[in-house]
């Protein structure tokens, strides 16, 4: 059966083991700084917020820039949630694909011998 793009996408992107518990890893992050942050005095409230960029590491700083050069310092809030969620999709469509090869290549190296 051949699945379209946009579906091979969302497979690997959302229903692997691997790519879910990624997303629930930084889902639990954020859920984590959210409450961190409304229980924190003033200034504990923005430490808060310095794990979730740091669990979408390679891809926050590159997606992050593009909203920096849009609005120079007054990045808005919205924008930086927005870049940590598509930061940790486009992470964990990394990871389906990354296990997908490895299972292609294991599969491929069993039926050979």
């Amino acid at each position: 059966m051949e699945y379209g793009p946009a579906r091979t996408v969302v497979r690997l992107m959302l229903t692997n083991r691997l790519s879910v518990a990624y997303l629930v890893l930084v889902g639990v992050v954020i859920a984590k700084a959210t409450v961190d942050s409304v229980h924190a005095d003033e200034h504990g409230s923005d430490y808060a917020w310095l794990w979730p960029p740091l669990v979408t590491f390679p891809v926050f700083p590159l997606l992050s820039a593009l909203g920096r050069t849009a609005w120079r310092t007054d990045t808005p809030d919205w924008f930086f949630i927005g870049t940590v969620v598509v930061s940790a999709l486009l992470q964990s469509l990394a990871l389906g694909a990354l296990r997908h090869a490895v299972l292609a290549r294991h599969r491929r190296s069993v039926r050979s011998c």
